[in-house]
């Protein structure tokens, strides 16, 4: 089912409209049309109803109308003709109703005063004007009359009347001055609405000659001035010496003094009255009072409320003012004027009338012939108004009269109406307050079919939005409209399109497939007419990146994107605003393709930036906020108060924050007396304080500084705020960090940390030092010294306790006792050294050293603990001596036991252990010897393989370098490593520790293998290195390789060995390339699976050991020797480096002599330095690795 609904004014231009009748028709707004159309005339433009007008300039009476054929004029003045022919001064402006009334040539105003109207008619009907009064304004002078002075007693009410000539319109009052200076008001001095000058009690400086009364006429633009008014104000004392200057001393005199009174209403008088106003004006009740004190105005409305947002209170609230005033507001009012003595009141009775006004106006109304139609005139207003009706002019009962026609009150119907029927109708409502007059035409047409929308018209709409395409059409009767899409599409029906009343057809929701042609049809009983429009449907145009909040510090850079995607066919415009405004105009701001870039970030450039992208189409937009942060400005206006002695309280105001809140407040002092410059932090403050209560120490000329603090930084400090000089007192604390240590045997030296400047509380710092020897029954013994940190006390005991004290005096006196503290006299060196040295040797790298304390009073000073020297004497391996390296560890307190680490084995060692004091150390104790027993060996010093034969290899070797005891032979195992890179089975040789190389025969051709060879001594083996070799090929199978020539001289066999022999050296590359970057040879993945043959088990069923496995430290040879020239692979030295046990020079131990840290052991199978070649594999290594 087809969809209407009638379309907004925005889409379609009406000129005309029907009311109530469906059947009417609309005349849309077309030029071309309103040029062909007959139409009655309308009234376009009149002067207003009540005309007052300037009697020194023309007199200009409006009358624009509009019809077809162009309307005709004529006038009435006063109820008749007036011929304008017969008037000189009466001109009226071509194609115009306008009069023109030539005053300024010797026309009188006051001759044109009447009552006018127009009348525009053509062959439709005639429409008439609204009833114009014309009135020249008049500004008439003062009265002359004689004023005679005010005398007032002080106190007493007064009103200066001011009573202005009566003009047209009435002027404008207000009172100035001889010097044209308006005369201040107030409460108690103010002007009424009748322009009189209320004085609700006079004061003596009321007296001047000069109030004046003016009157300003704003439409002859003229002032009129009142003669001055002189008012005198006696005051009682002036009044009293005026008396008794002229009565005798006998007489009974004295005026009264200045009395308070209770209010009395000026205006209005008595209790009540009346005010009547109409609909819509403003309303304006006035209450004056006298009264002394000055009384106070309140305003109430009796069994109700004032109206909210249409009260106001003028004149000190002594006018109440009521805009756009209704029925409703009408009632009683009440004004009550009250003082300290009491309180009078008025109430005032509103009653709100009102002129005519519309609830319904006539409408104009074209029709078809034979069609129905009705014109509605309703009006309302207090008292209710008479409606009564005028054809082209004339009342409609003695009009001609039309059978269509039919009056009805306020209603006109008219049935199957024909051409004869168009006039132009008037409605008059009217009661005692005014008239509405409106003209309204009824024009009957019969016109075919006219579409007024252009052809071939083009409309571009975005997808998923409204296409509305237009057919603006005309026709009489109304036409029929329907839609059709493409060239033999079917008529449009259904709920995906909306038909509008107007023509219009919309399509809420518009896809791409809506793109097409479309053609509107147009038919009446007269006619048909089509017009074809054209559809195309655009991609919506997106920001698919927006620009984001961001938080930038001042002088920072900033950059906002905004990146867009549209359709193809459009061309999009991208603009940046600030604050929905354009951006400034600064070489900061950057505008890019897809973004914008603020440089130099400043305080301004804070706000909201938009990025607004229009096509012809549509428009997107997408914002993001900049908010500017920098730190806080300095707070400024620090001021102290509430100043004591040892307190002040310091406020300040904080600077702009900076888009930063500030967290905190520093508050910063300088001591002007004795650190002038110096700034010293004294407390700091939440962000939300503004002021502090700083306490202070005497004599200190204390200056104050703030800082504010934001997550930006810190301010710049603020400026120093007074300066405020606290007085003195004695010291409130002594001197900290008392000590007493001797630097000599027999002295003590006593020091201390000295009082700050603004501790010493006053001038004359010194302090007071006194000691006595501890536990002995001695006086103590006091000097005063002057503002040092430091005291010698000679000739002292050695190494003496002593108790000592430091008290601070100045000029106002001592500070509070001082505690003691326990300091000692000079230490000497121990006398004795330590007894009963015993070594325990717990293994062959480990031994534990005992020794008796010495006896404290040989110390002679603070026990620090004792010394360990050891060094080694000579290798029990080797019986060679080298180079003695003592070594030393140092165990604190009183301990009387220590371990020694990291020894060698099978050494022989000595030591001796020494005590210490503060002072140095004491003498050695005898040296005493001790021996490590024999332990593992290190690995032999190089393994060489050499001279590989078809079944033999040879190897030699070199002796540990660190035996670490007797050796007693060496341990030598093989295996074979076949060519599917499998271990076979571990071959082991037991040789003689004489021994140093040995032939290895019955090996098999051409195989490698992999030689683990490592010393061993009575406690068991030493880590082990290892090496790989390969045996020769056997020159048997290259001879009969080599009698295979006929095959190889055959050509095919040449190319194919070519080829295997390219794919081969392209292997040998790939490979050399992986290797020499460290990676793995072709067997490691198998490898990487087993463990060291030493800790292979034996399979159970044959005892064979487990598959070979490389560890780590032990790689094997890479297809060829990966040894140097000589085949030797070396080893680093390895002497057992001694771990830092204790706390001396080499280690440190725990209470009980046990090592401190962790042993951190070297890796059993760590290759050699050298052990890799970086030698090219050969070509018969290589070959023999594929074998």
């Amino acid at each position: 089912m087809m969809k209407k609904k009638s379309i907004s004014a925005s889409k379609a231009s009406l000129v005309f409209f029907l009311c109530q009748m469906i059947s009417a028709l609309d005349v849309p707004l077309d030029s071309k049309l309103l040029e062909e159309l007959l139409q009655p005339p309308t009234i376009t433009q009149q002067s207003p109803k009540d005309y007052i007008v300037d009697p020194r300039e023309n007199i200009v009476i409006q009358c624009e109308a509009k019809g077809k054929p162009p309307p005709s004029f004529s006038w009435t003045r006063n109820g008749t003709h007036f011929d304008i022919d017969k008037d000189a001064q009466v001109t009226m402006k071509p194609n115009s109703g306008t009069l023109v009334i030539n005053i300024m040539n010797g026309g009188k105003a006051e001759a044109y005063e009447g009552v006018y109207q127009c009348t525009a008619r053509n062959e439709r009907g005639a429409a008439i004007s609204n009833n114009i009064v014309i009135r020249p304004s008049r500004s008439p002078l003062w009265t002359k009359e004689r004023l005679e002075p005010n005398h007032v007693r002080e106190g007493d009410s007064l009103v200066l009347h001011c009573r202005p000539p009566v003009g047209l319109p009435p002027p404008i009052i207000f009172w100035m001055d001889n010097a044209f200076q308006r005369l201040p008001q107030s409460e108690r001095v103010s002007q009424g609405l009748n322009g009189d000058l209320y004085f609700s009690n006079v004061q003596p400086e009321d007296t001047r000659e000069d109030y004046i009364c003016y009157a300003r006429f704003n439409h002859t633009q003229t002032i009129q001035q009142k003669q001055p008014i002189s008012v005198k104000v006696f005051s009682m004392d002036s009044l009293n010496d005026t008396i008794a200057a002229n009565l005798s001393d006998t007489d009974i005199y004295g005026a009264k003094p200045v009395t308070e009174r209770q209010p009395v209403l000026l205006t209005p008088t008595g209790s009540t009255s009346t005010k009547v106003e109409l609909r819509g004006n403003v309303l304006l009740l006035e209450c004056i009072a006298a009264g002394l004190p000055t009384p106070v105005i309140r305003w109430i409305k009796e069994g109700g409320e004032l109206p909210a947002n249409r009260t106001f209170f003028e004149n000190f609230k002594k006018t109440l003012k009521i805009i756009d005033v209704s029925e409703a507001d009408s009632g009683n009012y009440k004004c009550i004027a009250r003082n300290i003595l009491g309180s009078a009141h008025h109430v005032i009775s509103v009653t709100v009338k009102a002129a005519p006004y519309w609830i319904t106006a006539p409408r104009n109304l074209v029709l078809s012939p034979g069609e129905d139609g009705t014109l509605i005139c309703r009006a309302n207003g207090n008292p209710k108004p008479d409606i009564s009706w005028l054809a082209n002019g004339v009342p409609i009962a003695i009009a001609p009269e039309d059978p269509s026609r039919k009056v009805d009150g306020d209603t006109i119907i008219f049935s199957h109406v024909q051409e004869r029927s168009s006039a132009v109708y008037q409605c008059n409502a009217s009661n005692e307050y005014g008239y509405l007059l409106a003209n309204a035409f009824v024009n009957v047409l019969a016109e075919p079919p006219r579409i007024l929308t252009t052809a071939n018209k083009l409309y571009q709409v975005i997808a998923d939005s409204p296409a509305l395409l237009d057919c603006a059409y005309f026709g009489s009767p109304k036409p029929e409209i329907e839609w059709f899409k493409g060239v033999k599409g079917s008529i449009l029906r259904g709920n995906e399109y909306i038909f509008h009343d107007n023509g219009t057809l919309e399509i809420p929701v518009a896809q791409k497939d809506s793109t097409g042609t479309y053609t509107c049809v147009a038919r009446n009983e007269l006619g048909k007419i089509q017009n074809e429009v054209h559809l195309e449907v655009k991609d919506p145009t997106m920001i698919i990146k927006q620009p984001e909040y961001k938080v930038i510090q001042r002088y920072g850079q900033v950059s906002f994107e905004c990146i867009i995607k549209h359709d193809s066919t459009l061309l999009p415009t991208v603009i940046w605003l600030k604050d929905n405004d354009a951006l400034p105009d600064d070489e900061r701001f950057l505008v890019g393709k897809d973004n914008l870039t603020i440089m130099n970030v400043t305080d301004k450039d804070d706000g909201t930036y938009t990025c607004i992208v229009n096509t012809t189409l549509d428009s997107v937009s997408a914002s993001a906020v900049l908010t500017v942060v920098a730190r806080p400005n300095p707070p400024f206006d620090l001021e102290l108060t509430g100043q004591l002695e040892r307190s002040v309280e310091l406020s300040w105001i904080p600077g702009d924050e900076n888009n930063s809140p500030i967290t905190n407040f520093v508050i910063e002092y300088e001591d002007g007396l004795h650190e002038p410059g110096v700034w010293h932090y004294q407390t700091e403050v939440p962000g939300t304080q503004t002021t502090v209560q700083l306490k202070l120490s005497p004599y200190v000329n204390y200056s104050f500084r703030v800082i504010a603090v934001n997550e930006i930084g810190r301010s710049q400090p603020s400026e120093p705020s007074e300066q405020y000089l606290t007085k003195s007192a004695n010291p409130d604390e002594n001197p900290s960090n008392v000590q007493g240590i001797g630097s000599e045997p027999d002295n003590l030296v006593i020091t201390w940390e000295s009082l700050k400047g603004f501790q010493s509380n006053g001038p004359g710092l010194q302090y007071k030092v006194s000691w006595r020897q501890k536990d002995v029954d001695d006086e103590w013994t006091s000097v005063i010294v002057a503002n040092v940190s430091k005291y010698i006390v000679s000739g002292t005991p050695t190494f003496v306790p002593y108790e000592i004290k430091v008290q601070a005096l100045n000029d106002l006196g001592y500070a509070p006792e001082p505690s003691e503290v326990i300091g000692h006299s000079g230490e000497d060196l121990p006398m004795v050294a330590p007894g009963n040295v015993q070594v325990h040797v717990i293994n062959s790298t480990l031994a534990k050293v005992h020794w008796d304390p010495v006896p404290l009073k040989t110390v002679r000073g603070h026990l620090q603990g004792y010394k360990v020297y050891y060094w080694k004497v000579q290798s029990l391996s080797r019986r060679s001596r080298r180079h003695v390296e003592k070594k030393i560890l140092t165990f604190k307190g009183n301990k009387t036991f220590g371990m020694l680490p990291g020894l060698e084995p099978y050494s022989s060692y000595k030591l001796n252990v020494r005590v210490v004091n503060g002072k140095g150390e004491g003498p050695a104790s005898p040296d005493k010897v001790f021996k490590t027993p024999e332990g593992v060996p290190s690995s032999p010093s190089f393994l060489k393989i050499t001279n590989p034969t078809l079944d033999s290899l040879t190897l030699e070797w070199g002796s540990p370098t660190h035996p670490n005891g007797v050796l007693i032979s060496y341990i030598l195992k093989f295996q074979p490593i076949n060519n599917t890179h499998e271990l076979g089975p571990l071959v082991e040789i037991r040789i003689p520790a004489n021994e140093s190389s040995l032939i290895l025969k019955n090996l098999n051709y051409s195989t490698r293998y992999k030689f683990y060879f490592n010393a061993q001594t009575s406690v068991g083996s030493g880590s082990q290195i290892t090496e790989e070799a390969v045996t020769i090929m056997d020159e048997g199978k290259m001879a009969m390789a080599s009698r295979q020539v006929d095959i190889a001289t055959q050509g095919w066999f040449i190319g194919l060995m070519c080829a295997v022999a390219l794919l081969i050296l392209i292997l040998l590359i790939v490979c050399f390339i992986r290797r020499n970057k460290g990676g793995k040879y072709p067997v490691k993945e198998k490898e990487d699976a087993h463990a060291d043959p030493e800790i292979q088990p034996m399979k159970e069923d044959d005892g064979t050991f487990g598959e070979y496995s490389d560890a780590e430290d032990h790689k094997p040879l890479k297809k060829g020797s990966r040894t140097p020239s000589d085949r030797t692979v070396k080893k680093e030295d390895s002497d057992d480096s001694l771990v830092d046990y204790g706390e001396g020079v080499n280690g440190q131990f725990n209470e009980d002599g046990s090592f401190i840290g962790q042993y951190s052991g070297k890796k059993e199978k760590e290759p050699a330095e050298g052990n890799e070649s970086s030698e090219a594999p050969s070509p018969v290594n290589a070959m023999n690795s594929f074998v």
